[in-house]
């Protein structure tokens, strides 16, 4: 087993990732801005990432093996364009360094379909061309492209898993599952695009599975973590409403389409499921049953301590 340095790891996927690595018996030094609950295996470290110097602080205490870095700015509707992420880019290019420096084995970092070029088909790691077009595409792309050419020159073997689109428990409000849930389950009209733009939706757990997947194995380069299953979001919006019962709530084509929106982002899954030899677990239809089941638990315990 090995000793894991785990950035984000109160996030939405590195609270998965955590059980994970924790389960699979990894001693695992978990970053976060505050300290979680005591585990066995777990050691917890409260930093601010973005402070310069507790990158190499952080790996001069963990003495990790392999690292798995999840932490950036995720904020809904502000993360595009944040100034924070140029902070971000250097933070991460600040711990890899420190990684190296302490002879770090493997490196995997979280990276975004974003990155691409989205003019094109199905989004592939080598044929597909990075022209991103939003501030933070542009931010992950220049960080995977000069760790992937570090790793190629020597030093931790280096993996760059590009995330698509992921849903599951625990996300947050202001994105498209967790607010038509939440929406669907309080009794109250969602308003929706048609919902012919096509997309790949992963379970959060999924997701967090295919990171640690990536870590064990020795796969390098950039890797596209995602379903395999593109499909219309009006498929993902009318499968919530069935499993609700308040189908009848879904207002499609309430809400205008972005004249900008990509009629289609799929990706090419090869590098996942051949090189890494990951399958998901969730389809759409168990993935969303499970995300409703939390969102009926966490609606009711809220309910139950109202006055």
């Amino acid at each position: 087993m090995s000793r894991v340095l785990l950035t984000g790891a109160s996030g939405f996927i590195g609270r998965q990732a955590l059980d994970l690595l924790l389960a699979e018996g990894h001693e695992v030094h978990a970053v976060a801005r505050s300290i979680g609950e005591p585990r066995p295996g777990l050691v917890w470290h409260a930093a601010d990432l973005l402070h310069f110097g507790t990158a190499s602080d952080l790996v001069a205490a963990a003495r990790p093996e392999r690292l798995i870095h999840l932490a950036w700015t995720t904020t809904p509707g502000r993360y595009w364009t944040s100034p924070d992420n140029v902070a971000w880019a250097a933070m991460t290019l600040e711990l890899h360094h420190a990684f190296a420096a302490a002879g770090g084995q493997r490196a995997v970092y979280a990276g975004t379909c974003a990155e691409y070029d989205w003019s094109g088909p199905d989004l592939d790691e080598t044929r597909t061309p990075l022209v991103p077009k939003t501030f933070y595409g542009t931010a992950k792309a220049s960080t995977g492209r000069l760790l992937v050419a570090a790793g190629q020159q020597g030093g931790p073997a280096v993996a760059w898993g590009r995330i698509f689109y992921l849903y599951g428990p625990g996300e947050a409000s202001g994105r498209l599952v967790s607010d038509v849930i939440a929406g669907l389950l309080a009794d109250r009209p969602v308003d929706c695009t048609e919902g012919r733009q096509e997309r790949d939706f992963m379970h959060v757990a999924d997701v967090a599975r295919a990171f640690v997947a990536l870590a064990a194995s020795d796969v390098t380069g950039p890797v596209n973590i995602a379903s395999g299953d593109c499909r219309p979001v009006r498929d993902l919006v009318t499968e919530i409403g069935r499993q609700t019962g308040r189908a009848e709530l879904l207002r499609l084509g309430a809400r205008a389409t972005p004249p900008d929106d990509p009629p289609r982002l799929a990706a090419s899954v090869t590098r996942l499921r051949e090189e890494v030899g990951f399958v998901p677990r969730y389809d759409l239809a168990s993935g969303l049953a499970d995300t409703i089941a939390w969102w009926r638990r966490r609606l009711a315990a809220t309910a139950a301590r109202s006055p």
